[in-house]
C-alpha cells in the first residue's frame, strides 16, 4: 500500500499528469498534501486530509493561481472560512452543504447579507466576480423566490425555488434579456404548463411538460402566429394535427 512522505506522487492514468504529491497511510491520502488540475497542472488544493479526503486546515486556488478560499474541512466538505472572488473577500463564515452562517462582501467591503442558519437573502458569484444568483436562502440552499444571471451578467431566469432546484413559477430568458419560457417547474426541471417564445417575442409553444420534456396537450406556431401543430406530446413526440406555413391542414401525425 502507499504509504510515506513527500515523495508519494499520484499521476492522471490518461495524459500523465501529475494530479497529487503528499502524504499517505493505509494507501490512502492522510496528512499534509497537494492537488493539482488534471489538464494544466495548476494548483487546485493544499492542505490537510484524513482517510483519503480534505479534512483540516487547507486554501484552494482559482486556475490563474489567485486564492479561492481558506479555512476547515470535514470530511471532504468546506467546513467553514473565507471565500474569495478577483481577490475580493466575498464571504467568510460556516458552511452546511453551502454557506450557512457568515457574512458576504461588496467589492467595497461592505457587508449585502448575513446569514444565520442557512436562512437569508443571499448573493452568489462566478469565479470571474459576477453576479450570478440573488435570492432567498432556507438551511443553506435555495429556497423561495431568486434570480440567476449568465455569464455577460444578464439576467437568465428568475422565479421560485425548492431545496436548491428550480421549482414552482419562473421565466428564463435568452442571452438578449427577451422571455423564452414562462411556466411551471418541479425538482429543476419544466413540469406542468408552460410557454415558449421565438427571439422575436412571438409564441412559438404553449402546453403541458412533464421532466424537462413536452409531454400532454400543446400547441406549436410559426413565427407569424399560424398553428404549426396541435395535439398531444409523449416524452416529446407528436401526435396530432399538423399546418402549412399559411395555416391549411395538410397532415395528421401519430406516434
Amino acid at each position: 500500500m502507499k504509504e510515506g512522505k513527500g515523495l508519494v506522487k499520484e499521476y492522471d492514468s490518461f495524459n500523465g499528469q501529475l494530479i497529487y504529491e503528499g502524504e499517505y497511510l493505509n494507501g490512502l491520502r492522510n496528512g499534509k498534501g497537494k492537488e493539482y488540475d488534471d489538464y494544466e497542472g495548476e494548483l487546485e488544493f493544499e492542505g490537510e486530509y484524513l482517510n483519503g479526503e480534505r479534512n483540516g486546515k487547507g486554501k484552494e486556488y482559482y486556475n490563474d493561481g489567485k486564492l479561492r478560499f481558506e479555512g476547515e474541512y470535514l470530511y471532504g466538505k468546506r467546513l467553514k472560512g473565507k471565500e474569495y472572488v478577483n481577490e475580493r473577500l466575498e464571504y467568510e463564515g460556516d458552511y452546511v452543504i453551502k454557506k450557512y452562517n457568515g457574512k458576504g462582501y461588496d467589492e467595497n467591503g461592505n457587508i449585502i447579507y448575513e446569514l444565520k442558519n442557512g436562512t437569508g437573502k443571499v448573493k452568489e458569484y462566478n469565479d470571474y466576480g459576477a453576479l450570478r444568483f440573488e435570492g432567498e436562502y432556507l438551511n443553506g440552499l435555495r429556497n423561495g423566490k431568486g434570480k440567476e444571471y449568465n455569464y455577460k451578467g444578464k439576467l437568465s431566469f428568475e422565479g421560485e425555488y425548492l431545496d436548491g432546484l428550480r421549482t414552482g413559477k419562473g421565466k428564463e430568458y435568452n442571452d438578449y434579456g427577451a422571455l423564452r419560457f414562462e411556466g411551471e417547474y418541479l425538482n429543476g426541471l419544466r413540469t406542468g404548463k408552460g410557454k415558449e417564445y421565438y427571439y422575436n417575442g412571438k409564441l412559438e409553444f404553449e402546453g403541458e411538460y412533464l421532466n424537462g420534456k413536452r409531454h400532454g396537450k400543446g400547441k406549436e406556431y410559426y413565427s407569424n402566429g399560424n398553428l404549426i401543430f396541435e395535439g398531444e406530446y409523449l416524452n416529446g413526440l407528436r401526435k396530432g394535427k399538423e399546418y402549412d406555413y399559411d395555416g391549411k391542414l395538410y397532415l395528421k401525425v401519430n406516434i
